[in-house]
């Protein structure tokens, strides 16, 4: 995979035009970053690691970690003006480096792929429990019939399938339409409802007698309770949980006007995200802790636990419902961001036009998703790499997740952070993120020294792990 920007290239970039408004491209990036990491993982993890001490920590990991990444990221695009491979290369030649720092565009836009293939899979969960929901199934069951009905989802292939297909479609509809009929339509609608919808969910948390015990427990730090692993998992899901290392940030900054400041747009869209994952947190622990069950549950929290809660409580099916709308609207908006990176570079690359490339991307992706799919059930016993210990008893799903989250997004996000901080001229950053001389002093050194060693533990960490 390798680009070099062409006169046809520089057509495409004429073409494809500009987000309307700041508030199209935060809207964007905010249902990018706001996902099934926001609304599933990080109200486990925030269990799993004892609370307030978890989000204060994870907080800082965002300011040093988050926002400087992303603002090189966006830079890279709205300076390439093409697709994330081309942009990197192009930024490249302009600062006498080397075309070859385009590996690390290239890293993030196979994981974006692979991460959507399976990704879908898991959206399609969410969709089938919106039905579940609705039809009252959930409601005064015991916790054995609630973990029958995800086994039974698990062990069949035919219903993955059909939620997968359904998932995927709805993602290829949208970004077959562009940029402002397609992205932008879905987000200005997408976003808002996801908004309103996570208000409801905690207006309902308020009801069950339990919130000021969940406030508590997220707000007020118990560093005993926060390991060195806690402090890991923090900066890890830091990085994770705003799209990093993907070229999604690279994707759509290329769309952004000159006259949007990259730095106060990446703090808006961080202080967004991590509103989400807050209020995720203050949505889920009322319902939690008013079933007395675990606030550390792990994965099973979304499938298994909040299924069981909202079945014993009053208006539990409607609001439980709702809840997993909300889950399949997060999921969306990220999977829309990970096509898009991929469906840019073929486009540019090839003459079927936007829908072409959309369908051919698309369509592998629901392809490569199948086989995840299968190592759920029919491969369930299929171990490709059992021949080394650590990679004993994984699957195909556990593999692509695996390298895709340890590897491929901690190595393009460190070559990026290392590019940007080291071999881009500071003339051109300044002219560029529009920063104060001490905000941009503070982001140039965050990305030279802070930044690239905290990502390098994360990886060190996560293949040691």
């Amino acid at each position: 995979m390798t680009d070099t920007p062409s006169a046809a290239g520089s057509a495409n970039t004429m073409a494809r035009g500009l987000w309307s408004s700041r508030l199209a491209f935060i809207l964007a990036a905010t249902g990018s970053a706001v996902g099934l990491g926001n609304i599933w993982k990080f109200p486990y993890i925030t269990g799993e690691n004892g609370g307030g001490a978890f989000v204060l920590v994870y907080l800082a990991c965002i300011a040093i970690i988050g926002i400087p990444i992303m603002m090189a990221e966006v830079y890279i695009g709205r300076s390439g003006r093409h697709n994330p491979i081309a942009s990197m290369a192009m930024v490249a030649e302009r600062n006498n480096c080397s075309s070859g720092w385009r590996v690390s565009a290239i890293i993030g836009v196979i994981a974006a792929f692979v991460i959507l293939s399976f990704y879908s899979v898991i959206g399609g969960w969410a969709a089938s429990y919106v039905g579940h929901s609705a039809m009252g199934d959930f409601t005064g069951q015991n916790a054995e019939t609630i973990g029958a009905i995800f086994s039974d989802l698990l062990a069949s292939p035919g219903k993955l399938l059909l939620w997968h297909s359904v998932f995927m479609l709805l993602v290829i509809v949208v970004v077959a339409q562009g940029l402002k009929a397609g992205l932008e339509r879905a987000v200005n609608i997408l976003m808002p409802a996801l908004f309103v919808l996570l208000l409801m969910a905690v207006g309902y948390a308020t009801t069950t007698g339990h919130f000021a015990e969940a406030v508590s427990f997220l707000f007020s730090p118990n560093f005993s309770a926060l390991t060195m692993d806690g402090v890991l998992t923090a900066l890890g899901h830091a990085f994770f949980t705003l799209s990093l290392g993907m070229a999604i940030m690279v994707a759509y900054g290329s769309y952004l006007g000159r006259d949007v400041s990259i730095g106060r747009t990446a703090v808006m869209v961080s202080v967004m995200d991590t509103g989400v994952a807050l209020l995720a947190g203050l949505a889920i622990f009322p319902v939690v802790f008013a079933n007395e069950l675990e606030a550390g549950a792990g994965p099973g929290l979304i499938f298994q636990t909040l299924p069981l809660a909202f079945g014993q409580m009053p208006l539990g099916g409607l609001f439980g419902t709702l809840f997993f709308v909300l889950l399949v609207f997060a999921a969306w908006t990220s999977a829309i961001s990970l096509l898009e990176p991929v469906v840019e570079w073929v486009e540019e690359k090839l003459i079927i036009g936007r829908g072409g490339s959309t369908l051919l991307v698309g369509g592998a992706c629901w392809l490569l998703g199948i086989a995840s799919i299968l190592s759920l059930n029919l491969w369930s016993d299929v171990t490709p790499l059992a021949m080394f210990e650590r990679f004993e008893g994984k699957t195909i799903f556990d593999l692509l997740d695996y390298f895709t989250a340890n590897v491929m997004l901690p190595l393009s996000g460190l070559l990026t952070a290392v590019f940007v901080g080291w071999f881009v001229a500071k003339e051109s950053l300044s002219n560029d993120v529009t920063l104060s001389p001490v905000m941009f002093s503070l982001w140039t050194h965050l990305l030279r020294y802070v930044t690239p060693i905290a990502v390098l533990v994360v990886f060190v960490y996560n293949l040691m792990s």
